[in-house]
């Protein structure tokens, strides 16, 4: 591999997305959560649901900062690193990047709001009524943002002239092919992370002390959120795999190592290639790569070998694949253990093994995310916008990007243990059951009801 200026930009850009990744997507998914709890707080009238949502807001307002540096780091390294490919399409994604700065600051207002107005309201609902702007900007967010990437998979809108866009319809370009798919997989996703995150800091909570009911409650409304948030997310890798069967065949065919075009195709799980690519040591379910595409098993899925060798992806992101769906199908189970073993009443389900369960499936969820983005982003290589400009054309040939990515590399580093170090610090010196107890004492003596 040769660290030459392209290798190091695209380098330099993995290296931000996959940290701001991590912020992006508690962003999009820790509003969602905040509402809900607060909303069964006041339904209920349980100080432990409003509790939740009073100390997750303000943990997410850490995240929400450290975001806001790494998506600004994002903005930056475009025109930086990637200037011939702005020069050539950044007239068409203009008003999705415009408009995801919009949604960003309009979460933010409202979120400034929602801190800053708790008990002043008699009817707490009016309060509650404030966090749907932030969980609308926070979609929005992450809607604008994707359709950005989902057209640089499946460009439209304009007309090509020798090397120049013209005609340029925005909103054709922002609503292509891509869109629905990508969006509704990066909102779910992001919702079942968010969730399966929170449910690993509750499960870990009450493995390290005895189980109050403030974290048995913000277990089992998270563990509920996961399941149901774990089958949108299934339904949207089903209707993504079936996108690219149909757009990007070269990706699919790429990630299951399928070269040959055929009818009632296996779908691999996991394995190896030796010299002449053919596939080793995999496990094999029959039929179900045909079905996975086309939702028939006889259908016919179109082989790697159909493409230049020039324009296909790289074959390891076969694991990345593997893996996403492997973490994806995990939250899904322990999800569902959780809630089985929550209606048997002769199963105690904050029992240890299962717990632990739950606790690894925190960073399991976030690792999916990881995975699937780099699947989502080299699976397009080698293009930067698939069918018109390939990634090399499109990166600076400044021969500093070296330094560039130390001291980014250096900047994530601080800002990482920065987050860490307030969070815990924001927490661990503020114990839920005490917070409990100051702000709702009558409340506290009688188990948390009003």
């Amino acid at each position: 591999m040769e660290l030459d200026s392209a290798m190091m930009s695209r380098m330099l850009t993995s290296l931000t997305l996959v940290f701001h990744i991590i912020f992006a997507t508690v962003g999009v998914g820790i509003p969602v959560m905040i509402s809900i709890a607060e909303f069964i707080g006041i339904k209920k009238k349980d100080a432990n649901y409003t509790l939740l949502a009073r100390r997750w807001a303000r943990g997410f307002t850490i995240t929400v900062a450290v975001g806001v540096v790494t998506g600004t780091a994002i903005g930056l390294q475009l025109s930086l690193l990637w200037p011939k490919f702005m020069q050539f399409a950044g007239n068409v994604i203009a008003l999705p990047l415009f408009m995801e700065t919009f949604a960003f600051f309009f979460e933010a207002i409202f979120l400034g709001i929602y801190l800053y107005t708790w008990d002043r309201f008699k009817n707490p609902i009016y309060h509650w009524l404030l966090s749907i702007p932030v969980v609308i900007g926070a979609t929005m967010s992450a809607f604008f943002i994707t359709t950005v990437n989902a057209f640089m998979n499946t460009p439209q809108g304009f007309d090509l002239e020798g090397r120049t866009l013209t005609n340029v319809d925005p909103l054709a370009a922002m609503f292509n092919p891509a869109t629905p798919t990508k969006v509704f997989h990066v909102v779910s996703s992001s919702y079942l992370t968010s969730a399966a995150i929170l449910a690993a800091i509750a499960a870990f909570a009450i493995l390290k002390k005895n189980a109050s009911d403030y974290h048995k409650k913000a277990l089992k409304l998270t563990m509920v959120a996961t399941f149901i948030f774990a089958i949108t997310t299934a339904i949207a890798g089903d209707l993504s795999a079936k996108f690219l069967a149909n757009e990007q065949p070269e990706k699919l065919a790429a990630a299951e190592w399928h070269f040959e075009t055929e009818k009632n195709a296996d779908l691999i799980v996991f394995g190896t290639l030796n010299e002449d690519n053919e596939v080793e040591n995999a496990l094999r379910l029959p039929n179900a790569l045909s079905f996975l595409a086309h939702g028939s098993f006889d259908s016919e899925v179109t082989g790697l070998n159909e493409f230049p060798e020039d324009e296909t992806p790289p074959l390891w992101i076969h694991y990345m694949f593997d893996l996403m769906v492997m973490l994806g199908m995990y939250a899904l189970g322990v999800s569902f253990l959780y809630l089985l073993f929550s209606k048997l009443k002769k199963w105690n389900e904050n029992n240890k093994w299962l717990l632990w369960l739950i606790v690894i499936n925190g960073p399991g969820a976030m690792l999916a995310i990881e995975f699937g983005w780099i699947f989502a982003e080299v699976g397009r290589q080698p293009w930067i916008l698939r069918g018109f400009m390939k990634v090399a054309e499109g990166a600076t040939t400044s021969p500093h990007v070296d330094w560039m990515f130390v001291l980014f590399l250096a900047l994530y580093v601080v800002l990482g243990g920065g987050a860490i170090s307030v969070l815990r610090k924001m927490f661990k010196n503020n114990p839920a059951e005490l917070e409990l107890e100051k702000r709702y004492p009558d409340v506290a003596k009688r188990g948390g009801h009003k």
